[in-house]
């Protein structure tokens, strides 16, 4: 099963991502892919908040900013939880002093995640709502958000069940 869950910053999408693996994991493993890079104490702190939410619940983190579908560790029978999509997609763009394509970066993402799903038997999703926030942005951000925005329409597609958490409450967008 995939899953994607989807939701503004702060909006509670993580906890309900970790409460979804859980409830399709069972016994079975879980993984917990992290896709953030840290780079400061915000990100320090953000990170330990994650790793706090996951503790007694038996996740083994992977640590992987770049290239999932490169992650060959994972038993057929796990359950992953990929969080998030917009670290990913971020990652993969800003390579280097460099900017990759938005073209380039979805088709990359979306390859691996085909590669990733191929791999295990459920993974959940965590991307971020980053369409809100106005128009008025230079070239290279409008390229991350097309980009996400091109991510976020195929995982919807992929997914046999999307949700938006909003304020902490999930909705169930697609069954």
């Amino acid at each position: 099963m995939t899953v994607l869950v989807i939701g503004g910053s702060g909006s509670g999408k993580s906890a309900f991502a970790e409460e979804k693996v859980v409830e399709l994991a069972g016994n079975c493993p879980k993984y917990y892919i992290a896709t953030m890079k840290i780079w400061d104490d915000e990100g320090r702190k953000k990170a330990g908040r994650h790793v706090k939410m996951r503790e007694g619940k038996n996740f083994m983190t992977i640590e992987q900013p770049e290239d999932i579908g490169s992650i060959a560790d994972l038993e057929s029978t796990g359950t992953v939880l990929l969080e998030s999509m917009s670290n990913l997609v971020a990652n993969e763009m800003f390579k280097d002093e460099t900017v990759v394509s938005e073209d380039e970066v979805a088709d990359k993402i979306c390859k691996d995640i085909e590669v990733l799903t191929g791999r295990v038997r459920d993974i959940v999703i965590v991307s971020d709502n980053v369409f809100e926030e106005g128009t008025d942005h230079g070239t290279e951000t409008n390229s991350y958000i097309n980009a996400m925005g091109r991510v976020n329409n195929y995982l919807a597609g992929i997914s046999d069940e999307v949700w938006e958490v909003v304020c902490g409450i999930p909705v169930k967008v697609k069954r």
